[in-house]
């Protein structure tokens, strides 16, 4: 593990200059007017880079080197920002990636926007990484984000807005390995057991209830179930072929085809509109069935103002035509939570927090159990079984014949 650090340099005032200045290494570095912004993010900098060094055991750089002139890194991140509106846009909107680059170059312009873009490299990269760390995130989370501002200098190379000295530069840093840094690790994603899915199943309303059925039976990903429309399935067979019109890898060019056999249609036909583009699943019918159902259990009557009240013409919150990921996984939370209240009433031990990403993990599990790991493959839509290595638990019942055998 790396060594701990010393105790961190502090922000001062000059007293002669009334600059701000802070002592690294016995060097009086100056940061610019006390107390502006500036000399913050230079202080911030200054400190990432000195924490790099401490933990790695390398001297202070020598600066006697004049900078050359060049666009500051604030500038490239500009226009690679009017780049990414238009790149990461599926379907006239834009993805998350686009969201995910842009919290990748926040500590980047943080630390070093002011910078000279020509100046950066693997030094300065380590004192980004290091922001992350300090600011808790886990490791998976700060490769990620340092492989997207690789991408970020790969893009700026490619437009000759940086050397592309810089980019292979950046290039060389290699990632957090496991056990190796002090970043946070996080747990993997494991099955879920079917007595939990089975128990939060009444407190769902019966559109995520479906899904969720539907996913454990599937394996499908939650992005593919909210999805599901009447013209996006081929029912001329005894089983039916689903085929999402929007899915992880459609950019690859890659199809993605998902049988649904008899208890996949029982549970898809009481969803069945004469709307085939229609959404199967919707919040907005969800949460009609809730109100009925509040209105059948009410035990006082209703005042007549109540029921004189019309609903909103333009609600600020309107329920949606679909589900999304994000609102799928809040709704499930959300039945946890509520089944838990009547759980712990009772004195029965309580659910413990899933979301829909195990329901996946529990189909791969189970077919590669059943029927190996290339079938766990084919269900799952992956084009290489090492992908499937991570969502299929390895089958320990054949590790135990084996050891009574030969062990």
């Amino acid at each position: 593990m790396p060594r701990k650090t010393g105790k961190v340099p502090s922000y001062c005032r000059h007293r002669h200059s009334g600059q701000a200045v802070v002592r690294i290494d016995r060097v009086d570095n100056y940061l610019g007017t006390y107390g502006s912004p500036q000399s913050h993010r230079l202080y911030e900098r200054l400190i990432a880079e000195w924490r790099v060094r401490r933990l790695e055991g390398t001297p202070a750089p020598n600066k006697s080197r004049p900078p050359s002139p060049s666009l500051t890194l604030e500038q490239v991140v500009h226009q690679y920002r009017a780049f990414a509106q238009t790149y990461y846009v599926k379907d006239g909107k834009r993805t998350k990636e686009y969201v995910c680059m842009k919290y990748a170059l926040r500590p980047l312009r943080s630390l070093y926007g002011d910078s000279n873009v020509a100046d950066f490299g693997p030094l300065a990269l380590k004192a980004v990484r290091q922001h992350m760390v300090d600011a808790d995130l886990s490791r998976g989370v700060i490769n990620n984000r340092v492989n997207r501002i690789k991408r970020f200098f790969k893009w700026a190379a490619s437009e000759e807005l940086v050397p592309a000295a810089v980019y292979q530069a950046v290039q060389s840093l290699s990632a957090l390995r496991f056990g190796r840094t002090e970043a946070r690790e996080t747990e993997p994603v494991r099955p879920i057991d079917d007595e939990w899915v089975e128990a939060v199943l009444p407190s769902l309303s019966p559109q995520v209830a479906a899904m969720v059925r539907l996913q454990r039976i599937c394996g499908m990903r939650p992005c593919e179930v909210v999805l599901m429309r009447a013209c996006d399935i081929d029912m001329s067979g005894s089983v039916w072929i689903y085929e999402p019109f929007d899915h992880k890898n459609r950019w690859r060019g890659h199809r993605r085809l998902i049988p649904l056999g008899p208890r996949s249609q029982e549970i898809l036909k009481p969803f069945l509109k004469l709307q085939t583009e229609s959404f199967f699943f919707s919040p907005r019918e969800a949460e009609a069935w809730r109100n009925e159902k509040r209105r059948n259990e009410r035990t006082t009557p209703m005042t007549p103002s109540q029921a004189k009240r019309k609903p909103k013409k333009s609600p600020r919150r309107a329920k949606r035509e679909r589900y999304d990921t994000d609102s799928y996984r809040r709704a499930i939370t959300y039945a946890i939570k509520m089944a838990n209240r009547k759980r712990e009433e009772k004195e029965i031990p309580l659910i413990p927090d899933w979301y829909p990403l195990q329901l996946r993990h529990s189909r791969a599990t189970e077919v590669r159990k059943g029927f190996g790991l290339e079938a766990a493959q084919v269900a799952m839509g992956h084009a290489h079984a090492n992908v499937t290595e991570i969502y299929a638990e390895r089958n320990l019942d054949l590790a135990i014949q084996i050891a009574q055998k030969i062990g």
